[in-house]
């Protein structure tokens, strides 16, 4: 990974902020993507075409994987790539809240090695990069090191608690809550703010890779649904659900789905 990578994204998702923040959320222009694929507005694609112009320019061997761009397969013949959401958590965006991040991430091999999480309207910036540990506005943070299952609180939709999901049909008794932005769920259990999230849904890499990292260095764990490893920059962008939090949190929760 090139030294520079961090500090490229965190320009990047700066400028991103400085960007998004220049639209108001209920009067931006917004349409509906085909397929059910949820809401689009005129604030992410400002924020893509920068991003996509600024890294590209600044990487131009690296491939480039986003929500808004149509998906060009020649990235995969790429050592390192750019894996972004331009916004994740539109329709908080929509909805005039603050919980939508900017979430910028490179993967080298299928390894993310450098990533940031940005939310402009709350002042929070989520950074690490491989080996180096992860960072909240330049302060170390560390996962939960929760055992005890029953006193965890797990950021978790409802379809995901239910019993089909769980071995002998009981969900572990942990305390479920929920944010919209799949980024900013993984930083707030980077900093321990929540000892768990899950989703059992496929879940594409834009909305997971940078946040994979943060939890990572934060000295957490984070795998798919099944505890495998999670690979990025795959020809199919999606991944197999997604568990992440304090190790033996997960482990539980891990031990706990069916496979």
């Amino acid at each position: 990974m090139p030294a520079s990578d961090l500090s490229l994204l965190i320009e990047a998702a700066q400028e991103a902020g400085r960007i998004a923040t220049r639209f108001a959320g209920a009067s931006a222009q917004r349409w509906e993507k085909p397929q059910g694929a949820g809401p689009v507005t005129e604030a992410d694609l400002a924020v893509n075409e920068m991003l996509h112009r600024d890294l590209m320019q600044a990487r131009p061997d690296y491939g480039w994987l986003s929500e808004e761009s149509p998906d060009d397969l020649a990235r995969i013949g790429s050592e390192r790539v750019f894996i972004v959401d331009p916004i994740d958590g539109t329709r908080s965006f929509i909805e005039g809240a603050d919980t939508w991040a900017h979430a910028l991430a490179v993967a080298e091999r299928g390894e993310v090695t450098a990533a940031v999480i940005f939310l402009p309207l709350r002042g929070l910036l989520f950074t690490a990069a491989r080996g180096a540990g992860a960072h909240l506005n330049g302060v170390p943070i560390r996962a939960s090191s929760l055992t005890n299952m029953a006193r965890s609180t797990i950021l978790a939709a409802k379809p995901t608690m239910a019993p089909e999901r769980w071995r002998d049909g009981i969900c572990p008794p942990f305390k479920p809550a929920y944010r919209p932005s799949l980024a900013y769920r993984l930083g707030l259990v980077a900093q321990a703010q929540f000892d768990a999230m899950l989703t059992l849904r496929p879940s594409w890499e834009w909305d997971i890779a940078a946040g994979a990292l943060i939890v990572a260095e934060a000295g957490g764990t984070i795998t798919n649904q099944r505890g495998a490893a999670l690979r990025f920059n795959g020809a199919d962008p999606r991944l197999d659900g997604v568990v992440a939090g304090g190790t033996a949190i997960h482990k539980a929760l891990i031990d706990g789905l069916i496979k």
